[in-house]
C-alpha cells in the first residue's frame, strides 16, 4: 500500500498541474487508477440556480471532456442536499447517510462501485468528485482512508479551476459585448453626418484630412454643437478604429480624483488604494482618448497631460515606472483657451501642443440650412424610442418657425425640443408653437438685441478667422515643415490663392 504522505504529495502535484479543469482531472485520473480501481472520474457541482446537481467534467479511459449534464432531484431531496454536512470520502450505497441513500438512484449506482469525495472550501459546499469502478464491492475502507488525505487539495485546486473557468466565461462575455458595442459605434460612425454636405461641409473636409494621421486634434465649438460626434468620426475613420475609444468628460471628475482616474494609481499610493488601477489613458492604449471639456482640467493634471503629449508615456500616482503609450488625443472645449492662457488658467505650452490641428464646429444658428434635416432625423429616432409606430408629420409653417430661432443650445436643444413635442402630440401634427411662441421668433433671430449671442458669421469669414489663427501660430510661415499649409493640409499655392480671395495678407515682414 502506498504511503499516505507520498499519495498526498503526488495527487496534489497532479490536481494542481493546470487551471483547466479537464486537464487537471485527466492528470489526477491517471495517477489514481494506479492505486485503486477507477473507470470514470466525474466532477459534480451543486447548482443553486437550477436547484439540481450538475456534472461539469468527466474522464473515462483516455478521454477527458467538459460536460453540462443536469442531475434533477426531487424537491425534498434537494432540500437535504442544500443542508448536507458530509465532509469525508464515502462509499455510495452505505445506509449510514440518508442523502447518499436518496442520491443512489440518480447516479446509476446499480452494478457499480462509487466513492464520493465532498469538496468544501471554508464553509461553502461546492459539490463532489465521484470515482466509479465497474462491478460491486470494488472499494473498501483502505481506499477511503487514502483519499481522505487528498480531500483538501482536491477541493482547493478544483475551486481555483472553477473560478478560472468562470473568469474565462466572463472574459468571453465581455469580449462579445465589446465586439457588439464596437459594431454599434462603427455603424453610428459610418452614418452620414447630418449637414456634412451643407453646413458642416468644411468641418467634414478637415476630418477627412486629419483622420488618417496620428496627431492631436482640438475641437472648438459651443455646447451642443456635436463635438463628440466629430470625435467619433475621426476615430472610426482612422487606422485606430479597431482600438479602444475612451471618452472622458474632464468637467465631471472631482479634482481630487482626476490624477487617479486619468493616469491610474499603484497599490498603497493613498488611503483606500487597496489595489493597483489602470487609468483612462492606459485603457486607451492602441486607440484614441477623447478629452471633452479640456478647459476644466486642474493645473496638476495639465502638467501630466503635457508629458503624455510630449513623450507618449505616463506614470501612475504613487508609481516610479514610466508606462509607454500608443494613443491619439482628441480634445474638445467650448471655452476660449487663448483667453484662459492670458489669465493663467491654462498652460500656454499645453495650448500649443493641443492646438496642432484645430477644427471649429459652427453653431447651429450659422448653418440653419441643416435644421430641417436635423428635425426630421430626431423625429424618426425619438419616435422609435417612444414606441410611436408612425412618426407624426410636421405642420405647415413649423419648419420656418424653427429656422427663425437662434438655438442657443444648438443640436442638443433641437433633440430635446423634438422629444418634448412628440410627448405632447403623439398622434397629431407637430406645431412647435407652444415650445417656440411666434412672438419670440423675431427676438430670437436678431442677435444684436441679445448681447449674449455672438453675431453670425459667413463661412468665408469663419474660414478667414481660422486661417489667420493658424498663421499667427506659425508666425506667418506658409510652406515647409510646420508651415500653415502643412497644418491645414493644403498645397502652399492653394492656400495663398484662398488667402488672396479672403483678403488675408501673407507676406512675412522683413526687418
Amino acid at each position: 500500500m502506498i504511503d499516505k504522505n507520498v499519495f498526498f504529495r503526488e495527487v496534489t502535484i497532479r490536481i494542481c498541474s493546470s487551471l483547466q479543469i479537464k486537464t487537471a482531472l485527466g492528470s489526477a485520473f491517471e495517477y489514481l487508477r494506479r492505486h485503486m480501481p477507477l473507470d470514470i472520474l466525474s466532477l459534480i457541482i451543486r447548482d443553486t440556480k437550477l436547484a439540481a446537481l450538475r456534472k461539469i467534467a468527466q474522464v473515462a479511459g483516455d478521454k477527458a471532456e467538459l460536460t453540462n449534464e443536469i442531475i434533477a432531484l426531487p424537491e425534498d431531496l434537494w432540500a437535504k442536499v442544500r443542508s448536507w454536512e458530509i465532509r469525508v470520502p464515502t462509499i455510495m450505497g452505505s445506509d449510514r447517510d440518508e442523502v447518499i441513500r436518496g442520491l443512489a438512484p440518480h447516479i446509476e449506482l446499480d452494478e457499480n462501485s462509487i466513492i464520493l469525495i465532498p469538496l468544501w472550501v471554508g464553509n461553502e459546499f461546492l459539490g463532489g468528485l465521484t470515482l466509479r469502478a465497474w462491478g460491486k464491492g470494488m472499494y473498501n475502507s483502505s481506499h477511503v482512508d487514502l483519499l481522505s488525505a487528498a480531500t483538501e487539495p482536491f477541493a482547493i485546486a478544483l475551486a481555483n479551476a472553477l473560478a478560472h473557468e468562470s473568469l474565462l466565461n466572463y472574459r468571453d462575455i465581455l469580449l462579445d459585448d465589446n465586439r457588439f458595442l464596437n459594431k454599434e459605434l462603427s455603424s453610428q460612425a459610418g452614418d452620414e453626418i447630418i449637414g456634412g454636405n451643407s453646413g458642416l461641409r468644411n468641418v467634414m473636409e478637415m476630418v477627412r484630412q486629419v483622420a488618417p494621421l496620428t496627431n492631436s486634434v482640438l475641437l472648438l465649438g459651443e455646447t451642443g454643437t456635436g463635438k463628440e460626434v466629430i470625435a467619433n468620426m475621426i476615430h472610426f475613420a482612422s487606422p485606430r478604429k479597431d482600438g479602444p475609444f475612451i471618452k472622458v468628460n474632464c468637467g465631471s471628475i472631482p479634482e481630487s480624483l482626476m490624477d487617479s482616474e486619468l493616469f491610474g494609481h499603484e497599490k498603497g499610493a493613498f488611503t483606500g488604494a487597496v489595489t493597483e488601477k489602470r487609468g483612462r489613458f492606459e485603457r486607451a492604449d492602441g486607440g484614441t482618448i477623447f478629452l471633452d471639456e479640456i478647459g476644466e482640467l486642474p493645473p496638476q493634471a495639465q502638467v501630466r497631460l503635457l508629458r503624455v503629449l510630449q513623450h507618449r508615456e505616463i506614470e501612475r500616482v504613487g508609481g516610479s515606472r514610466a508606462i509607454p503609450l500608443n494613443i491619439r488625443v482628441i480634445a474638445a472645449t467650448h471655452r476660449n483657451l487663448e483667453s484662459m492662457v492670458l489669465e493663467n488658467r491654462f498652460r500656454e505650452d499645453l495650448w500649443f501642443r493641443l492646438n496642432v490641428f484645430p477644427i471649429i464646429i459652427p453653431p447651429l444658428r450659422q448653418r440653419k440650412e441643416d435644421i430641417p434635416a436635423l428635425t426630421r432625423h430626431f423625429i424618426a429616432r425619438k419616435s422609435m424610442e417612444l414606441g410611436i409606430v408612425s412618426p407624426p408629420a410636421i405642420a405647415p409653417g413649423a419648419l420656418q418657425r424653427l429656422m427663425n430661432y437662434a438655438w442657443p443650445g444648438n443640436v442638443r436643444e433641437v433633440e430635446n425640443l423634438v422629444e418634448r413635442e412628440l410627448i405632447r402630440h403623439r398622434s397629431g401634427q407637430l406645431l412647435f408653437d407652444s415650445v417656440l411662441p411666434a412672438d419670440h421668433d423675431s427676438k430670437a433671430i436678431d442677435p444684436g438685441e441679445d448681447s449674449s449671442l455672438p453675431a453670425p458669421l459667413k463661412l468665408d469669414e469663419l474660414m478667414a478667422l481660422h486661417i489667420s489663427s493658424v498663421l499667427k501660430m506659425t508666425k506667418g510661415k506658409i510652406h515647409g515643415p510646420g508651415g500653415a499649409a502643412e497644418l491645414l493640409g493644403l498645397e502652399p499655392n492653394t492656400l495663398r490663392a484662398r488667402m488672396d480671395k479672403l483678403g488675408i495678407h501673407y507676406r512675412r515682414k522683413r526687418k
